[in-house]
């Protein structure tokens, strides 16, 4: 296993050599057996998402398309093995995802050297080798020949601490490699919420989405969103409705802490400081607000104790290559004085130390439990940490009910009340020409009028005069014309007031009383007992409906004067009607 590891490291030193040849970054990394299954995994699930709908994919599906996949990629037959469903699609998404990533996979860095002529025929190495060692079967043999003859078993604490040992070393790990690496998406996903700054599921779905929309890496993204809100101005500033904003402070704390990281490996001259200095400022920051106790803390300080090692290892061993960085400078301008270009120096020579430790790192043997490292289930989760596949799926669409933004429920009232004012004006201009309107009217303007219209009751049109002005009114009720409210108001009122006159008993009935006092003439001439009892009972046996139908106050009044008229004698009427004229 060792021997095979050395073997590997040595081809990616001719990658790192003849870097221009793989790719068009210097930074590009180098992408494990781990690495290699979760970005399979990542893009089955997108291939389903395009074909069914869901970004879901099966642990059993993920681990026989893997072995088709490592057979077909590195030439051996697979007779015996049924081609996944999709499986064109499926490799276009996984080297457009490690294209994205700015990252090469073991096995085309072999394919490469070797199609390059870089590595001697004592240094190759077989593919069916590198297909035991990717798949975890060389390690599973080596450690079989070395069984004990009385196993001891592995308890449940032990296997915890196992676990947490592999988590802390990828977070670390993740923290360096974005270091080296900016558009290491996985490495992001491993350590955007550790420790906790609140960027969840829907931040990292958000910064997906924007970073897809842009084209660019999604901690390019955070980054640009991020100098964007700092900066401010006008022309700079982000928009209040980005989704990002929700999580501007988290964020902002995870970039901080990146620009912290890249400000040691540009100030400190020293490869060494540099890297001891990365490795302790990430542990810090892990193990911030937590116990002693924790096996979180544990598990971080060791892993930083075991990489600040291999750091001097590789500084050790590199010395003379790095030391001769140093040549070319001018006598009259010290490495010192010339910020930027020894800035420049110091920095890529400490991006090369940790080049080779994530080289290193790349080569290891896989986890053998494919299960925790493609867990998808929550009860798998370590200290609330989702898997990588749970980050990537997008959360459920909304259906429109969430909650809108403050600023956007205001803007909508205030629309909403112009619209109203604009409409309640055009209304009180052309209110009759409305239906409801004029229910309204009908309702409350006219009651008075109807009221009014009830106690009249005018008597036929040979009668009286005021009979063909009642009839006009109610006739106006009935149909009303067509005008501004401050017409038909005064009509009503006007309407109202002529009614109150009508309901007076004197000018309404003024005729009607006269006739009576000219047959009280005649009575009062013949001076007949007789007619002066059918004149006394004439207003109870009258088929008159104006003195039936009369209102409140005019029938009081008319009842008291009948009670006087029936009391009159022979010889006072014409007593009566001159006072009357």
């Amino acid at each position: 296993m060792i021997a095979f590891q050395q073997k590997m490291l040595n081809l990616i030193k001719c990658f790192r050599r003849q870097w221009p040849l793989f790719s068009n970054s210097e930074r590009t990394t180098v992408c494990g057996a781990d690495c290699m299954l979760m970005a399979l995994q990542l893009s089955m699930a997108e291939v389903n998402k395009q074909h069914c709908g869901d970004f879901t994919v099966s642990l059993s599906d993920v681990l026989e398309t893997w072995k088709y996949f490592l057979h077909d990629k590195l030439g051996l037959s697979y007779e015996n093995m049924k081609e996944p469903k999709n499986y064109a699609d499926l490799k276009k998404a996984y080297d457009a995802f490690l294209a994205r990533n700015n990252v090469l996979d073991l096995i085309d860095i072999c394919q490469k050297c070797y199609g390059l002529g870089l590595v001697s025929e004592d240094e190759s190495i077989a593919p069916v080798q590198l297909l035991e060692f990717i798949s975890g079967i060389m390690n599973v043999q080596e450690n079989s020949g070395f069984v004990l003859s009385t196993p001891t078993p592995v308890s449940r604490q032990g296997q915890e601490n196992v676990k947490v040992t592999i988590l802390a070393k990828k977070c670390v790990c993740s923290y360096l490699s974005l270091l080296v690496n900016s558009k290491d998406d996985l490495a992001l996903a491993h350590i955007l919420n550790v420790p906790d700054r609140g960027l969840g599921r829907e931040a990292f779905t958000n910064l997906k989405h924007a970073s897809q929309k842009k084209k660019m890496s999604i901690f390019l993204m955070a980054t640009s969103f991020i100098r964007t809100v700092e900066l401010g101005g006008r022309g700079c500033a982000s928009s209040l409705f980005d989704p990002l904003r929700v999580h501007v402070k988290g964020l902002s704390d995870f970039i901080n802490f990146i620009d912290k990281l890249q400000e040691i490996i540009g100030e400190i001259l020293n490869p060494r400081i540099a890297g001891g200095r990365i490795l302790s400022t990430v542990k810090m920051h892990l193990i911030k607000d937590r116990s002693n106790g924790d096996p979180f803390c544990q598990a971080v300080e060791e892993v930083v104790q075991d990489l600040d090692l291999k750091i001097k290892n590789i500084i050790d061993s590199q010395h003379e290559v790095l030391t001769a960085s140093t040549t070319g400078v001018s006598p009259a301008r010290p490495k010192l004085h010339s910020i930027n270009h020894g800035t420049v120096y110091c920095g890529r020579d400490t991006v090369k130390v940790l080049l080779v430790l994530l080289d290193e790192e790349a080569v290891n043997p896989p986890t053998q439990n494919k299960e925790e490292l493609l867990y998808d289930n929550e009860s798998l989760n370590l200290f609330g940490i989702p898997s990588v596949l749970t980050l990537f799926r997008s959360p459920a669409q909304s259906n429109g009910s969430s909650p809108k933004p403050l600023r956007q429920c205001i803007q909508k009232s205030m629309d909403e009340k112009q619209i109203k004012m604009k409409q309640s004006s055009i209304k009180s201009q052309f209110a009759c020409t409305y239906k409801n309107d004029l229910s309204e009217m009908k309702g409350q303007h006219f009651l008075s009028s109807s009221q009014i219209a009830t106690c009249i009751h005018p008597a036929p049109k040979h009668h009286s005069k005021a009979g063909h002005l009642t009839e006009g009114m109610n006739s106006c009720l009935d149909v009303p014309v067509l005008g501004t409210i401050s017409e038909n108001v005064h009509q009503t009122r006007s309407y109202t007031e002529m009614g109150k006159l009508s309901c007076q008993p004197r000018n309404k009935n003024s005729k009607n009383e006269q006739m009576d006092l000219n047959n009280d003439k005649v009575i009062c001439d013949k001076e007949s007992e007789p007619s002066l009892q059918k004149n006394a009972k004439r207003p109870k046996t009258s088929t008159n409906p104006q003195k039936e139908l009369d209102s409140k106050i005019g029938g009081k009044r008319k009842h008291s004067k009948t009670a006087s008229e029936n009391k009159l004698i022979a010889g006072q009427a014409k007593l009566t009607q001159f006072f009357r004229l």
